[in-house]
């Protein structure tokens, strides 16, 4: 498994830990855990889209706190689990793997970026602004 994956599934688990510390925070010291954890998850979330898709990265992140945080809702915190939460959680890990699917580059062979085309420049020939 590449590292920049690893970081993908550190800052998804800081991010459901720093969510979990929310609902059970009771002590000083549990909010300063928390203080500690969140910016903890940003950096493993910065890591990893040093080397991987930014949209991707932030999506797989994003999803993995909203279906994590639903279901700790139901598993810990015995919330409802409803044919709605779940066919919406569908919704978002489909639409995560489709960004993955879609995403269309081989990121171990470089990216466009690398071979000298700037997206951001209007100058190139045929640029339409």
């Amino acid at each position: 498994m590449n590292k920049s994956w690893i970081y993908v599934i550190l800052t998804s688990l800081f991010e459901l830990l720093w969510v979990y510390g929310f609902n059970t925070a009771h002590e000083w010291w549990h909010w300063l855990l928390i203080i500690c954890a969140v910016p903890l998850d940003l950096h493993f979330l910065a890591k990893a889209c040093e080397s991987l898709p930014t949209g991707t990265v932030y999506a797989i992140f994003a999803a993995a706190g909203t279906v994590g945080t639903a279901l700790m809702g139901v598993y810990v915190f015995n919330e409802n689990l409803t044919t709605s939460k779940i066919i919406f959680m569908a919704i978002l890990v489909a639409g995560v793997i489709g960004l993955k699917l879609s995403d269309g580059r081989d990121w171990d062979k470089g990216s466009w970026w690398d071979k000298g085309s700037d997206p951001l420049s209007h100058k190139e020939k045929g640029a339409v602004l």
